[in-house]
Parts: structure tokens; C-alpha cells; sequence
């Protein structure tokens, strides 16, 4: 694939890095990332995966825009009040860069849309969800695909990011990482416990440089995956810390058989 010259003026400040350079925008503009989840995290995160060229988006959340969103969730406005957050989601990426591909799936995973189906495919999935259900259906799902996860969460003060890869021999997954105990719907949400909203654009848009990492793997300086890596963000110190989740060898979702 050769780059065209207005993309290739469009995307110069990443091509003159030699951690990235042509092959890696091409790479970027090759990808296809499933974003789950279009609110907190998914919303910066998305900014920057477009920015960064990425050929094609698919885009998934069941959930409506509302006033109390936009305190956070930046690529939406009033005017979007009640619309469908993947379908505006979508709109936003086809004004931002016509030349990438946007699909808005309005709906829930594991409900109205078959997980296997969407993720399927996928370069990598990107899961910026609010609930542990989604979260371990989605990581489960990408195991028996053989798709890499970026995840990433905030609560309060603290957000965390980490790209797993439970179907490759030795590597851990998301659930090894919370185990089985929230499979039911009952995490806590912003609504409950607040969030503030320049925390989590640095959880989304640090999710969104995990997300690279991946497709530039074995195509660029870059990609290094960190596979099983988890970082911590501390938003009051801040800080930043590191802690490896290592296989969990009776984990259901990448253990198993």
C-alpha cells in the first residue's frame, strides 16, 4: 500500500519519526480498531485514533448523549443531546478525516449484538466500557478470537491501561487479571462516584497510544505491546506505576482446556 500525497502531508509529523516512519502510518492506515464503549474513554481515545490515521472504526455503545456527558466526553455537544453516541461517534470521525472508516453499532454487546460478530476480524479491540459484564464478555470473546485487548477504566482518581493477549501461549488476560466475581452487572459508576474529566482523557488517550503499540507491532519501532502490563494512573500525586498480571493457569477465559 503507498500512501497518497495529501495523507502523506497529512500524517508527516508521524512519518518523520523513526520510532514510526511509513511503514507504520501505513500500518496505522491498514487497522482496524473495534472501540467498545463511545463515552469517557472512548471518546478521547477515539480523537486520537483518528488523528493518528487508522483506516477503519468500528464503534460500539447502546447508550444516548446526555447533558451530563459533556463534561467529559469531548467530542459531543448539546446539539447531540439524545442521539445515539455510536451514530454521532461515527459522524464526528467522517467530518474529522473523511478518509477513514467509521461503523456506529448502536446497541449492547452480549444483548442485541453478538460479540463474536463485531469483534471479529479486528486489529485490536479497544474496551473503554462501565461495566465488568461487558468488560469479561469482550476480553472472553477476544481470547477465542485470537484478537489483542487494549482496556482501560478510571475510578475516582485512578485510571488504569493494559493490553493483553490471552489467546497467545503464556500470556495473560483480563480476567486473569479480576477473576470471575464480576461477571454480573454490579460495578460502580461515575454517576455514583463522580469523575473528573481531564483524568479521564489522559486514561483515553494514553489508551489510545496502548492501542497503537499494538498494530504497530512487529511493523514499527513503536510496537512494543507491553503485553500484561498493567499501568496505574494516580491523578491526586500523580503518578504512574507498573504491575505485571501474570497467566492465571485456572483462568476460564485463557486457561481453560
Amino acid at each position: 500500500m503507498t500512501l497518497p500525497p495529501d495523507r502523506l502531508n497529512r500524517f508527516a509529523r508521524h512519518i518523520v519519526l523513526p520510532e514510526i516512519g511509513g511503514a507504520g502510518q501505513v500500518a496505522l492506515a491498514q487497522a482496524h480498531v473495534v472501540l467498545v464503549g463511545c463515552g469517557g474513554i472512548g471518546s478521547p481515545a477515539l480523537q486520537y485514533l483518528a488523528g493518528a490515521g487508522i483506516g477503519r472504526l468500528t464503534l460500539i455503545d447502546s447508550d444516548v448523549v446526555e447533558l451530563s456527558n459533556l463534561q467529559r466526553q469531548t467530542i459531543y455537544t448539546p446539539a447531540d443531546i439524545g442521539r445515539s453516541k455510536a451514530e454521532v461517534a461515527a459522524q464526528w470521525v467522517e467530518r474529522f478525516d473523511p478518509g477513514l472508516e467509521a461503523c456506529a453499532v448502536a446497541g449492547r454487546l452480549g444483548g442485541e449484538v453478538d460479540a463474536a460478530q463485531v469483534l471479529e476480524g479486528a486489529t485490536v479491540v479497544l474496551d473503554g466500557c462501565d461495566n465488568f459484564a461487558t468488560r469479561l464478555l469482550v476480553s472472553d470473546t477476544c481470547v477465542q478470537l485470537g484478537v489483542p485487548l487494549t482496556t482501560a477504566a478510571v475510578g475516582r482518581f485512578q485510571g488504569q491501561v493494559a493490553n493483553f493477549a490471552g489467546h497467545l501461549p503464556g500470556h495473560s488476560c483480563y480476567r486473569c487479571f479480576v477473576g470471575d466475581a464480576f461477571d454480573a452487572e454490579d460495578c460502580d459508576t461515575c454517576a455514583a462516584d463522580g469523575v473528573l474529566g481531564a483524568l479521564v482523557g489522559m486514561v483515553g488517550t494514553f489508551a489510545a497510544m496502548a492501542a497503537i503499540r499494538v498494530v504497530l507491532d512487529g511493523k514499527a519501532a513503536l510496537g512494543d505491546p507491553q503485553w500484561g502490563k498493567l499501568h496505574l494512573l494516580e491523578g491526586l500525586v500523580p503518578s504512574l506505576r507498573t504491575m505485571r498480571i501474570v497467566k492465571d493457569p485456572e483462568c476460564r477465559g485463557c486457561s481453560a482446556g
